[in-house]
């Protein structure tokens, strides 16, 4: 990770983008996540998701990711202030689940082709600060319940 841990903030991410590129990008994640059969991953994340339909989840990330981004105002018209952390706290969220968040996000930035290199790598380390930023869940450690000794 760089130093700056928030390249995010050096330049509209949204003019470079624009709002098309940015609800495709929100479509391929959905798409993944939905998609994805890993055990773990299906039933914490599944019950996460499943509060509301695929298309609401879309249009909830790419309107944040807008606004986050230097576009309108979108989310916060419609739902008030993002406040991540309040919104995601009903939510067991692991370092192993941010894990799993990162590679279908990163997925998605290569399925809709991210241009730049420096937009790749400002987009990544913005991605990688929120989902380790949400984590509000310790895994327990394999085999913490065995006392064979």
């Amino acid at each position: 990770m760089s130093d700056d841990p928030w390249l995010i903030d050096e330049k509209n991410y949204y003019e470079v983008l624009g709002q098309e590129k940015i609800i495709e990008l929100s479509t391929a994640f959905y798409n993944r996540v939905y998609d994805d059969d890993d055990e773990e991953f299906y039933s914490n994340f599944r019950e996460f998701f499943n509060k509301s339909p695929k298309e609401q989840s879309i249009q909830n990330q790419y309107e944040f990711f807008i606004q986050r981004f230097g576009g309108p105002p979108l989310y916060s018209k419609r739902k008030g202030h993002p406040a991540l952390r309040m919104r995601h706290r009903r939510f067991k969220i692991s370092k192993k689940s941010a894990d799993r968040w990162l590679y279908h996000m990163r997925e998605a930035m290569k399925e809709v082709n991210i241009e730049g290199e420096d937009v790749k790598k400002a987009l990544d380390q913005f991605f990688e600060n929120v989902a380790y930023f949400l984590i509000n869940h310790q895994e327990e450690e394999e085999n913490s319940n065995n006392n064979d000794n």
